[in-house]
């Protein structure tokens, strides 16, 4: 743990850093700074400690100037003889206020204190990425269509691709129909399991067990087979060919 200090009496300073030292090996005393001026200038020029030790009269004036002339958000323990800024203590940084002389007692208390309030936070936000990558994906099981005045239950099992055609969606089954989509393209590459679904281009998204034939096309392009497919040639976009490949070769 870095830490500052800010005392203008040199025994008074390494006293502290004695005790701290034997309480918890780990501290590291960036600086000791004895006055207001310098402290400020610090402050100006350097980033802020994990935890500060502060006198409150100092060589030129008293410490609570720092937090009109820099902006201090660390925690702060004030070390100091005098028990009348108290109050005006706690209306700032300070964790705990230390009478001196201090005694090891008080100060591993503080060091206590400061630990439990100031103790790293999970980043539950990234725990919860990490636990929604490990459960399984949530994919639609059956797309319900509209033909004119009836509804129809198409499985996503019959489903051979999705495709756009003058604005609208469609997708075409094994047994060779086509049938209006009402969700977007985008939304349904959403929902459905992209382990048998691959997005071909801006037009198509096409199942794996649908393909019969790829063929090597002119300029970095494949060209596609689908089952029972009679309608216009499918092509895999130059920049999806790297992906589609990779899709393919699991």
């Amino acid at each position: 743990m870095k830490v500052l200090i800010i005392e203008d009496e040199a025994p008074a300073s390494a006293r502290l850093i004695r005790l701290l030292k034997k309480i918890d090996p780990s501290v590291e005393v960036l600086d000791v700074l004895r006055s207001v001026e310098q402290s400020v200038n610090w402050f100006h020029s350097h980033p802020l400690p994990a935890l500060i030790f502060m006198d409150i009269q100092l060589e030129d004036g008293i410490s609570f100037e720092l937090f009109d002339s820099c902006r201090i958000e660390t925690p702060v323990i004030f070390t100091t003889a005098y028990d009348v800024y108290m109050l005006r203590a706690f209306k700032v940084n300070s964790i705990d206020y230390l009478l001196k002389p201090i005694s090891p007692e008080e100060l591993e208390q503080a060091l206590t204190k400061y630990n439990t309030l100031h103790r790293p936070r999970t980043d539950y936000s990234r725990l919860e990425a990490i636990i929604n990558q490990l459960q399984p994906v949530k994919t639609k099981e059956r797309f319900l269509i509209k033909i004119g005045e009836h509804y129809r239950s198409v499985a996503i099992a019959d489903v051979l691709c999705f495709y756009i055609r003058e604005r609208n969606v469609f997708l075409f089954t094994k047994q060779g129909k086509h049938y209006p989509a009402d969700d977007s393209l985008d939304k349904i590459e959403s929902v459905i399991n992209p382990r048998q679904f691959f997005r071909i281009n801006r037009h198509f998204i096409i199942r794996f067990e649908g393909i019969c034939d790829i063929l090597a096309y002119s300029s970095n392009r494949l060209k596609v087979t689908l089952s029972g497919w009679k309608e216009e040639e499918i092509f895999v976009s130059r920049e999806r060919v790297t992906n589609f490949k990779k899709w393919m070769d699991r």
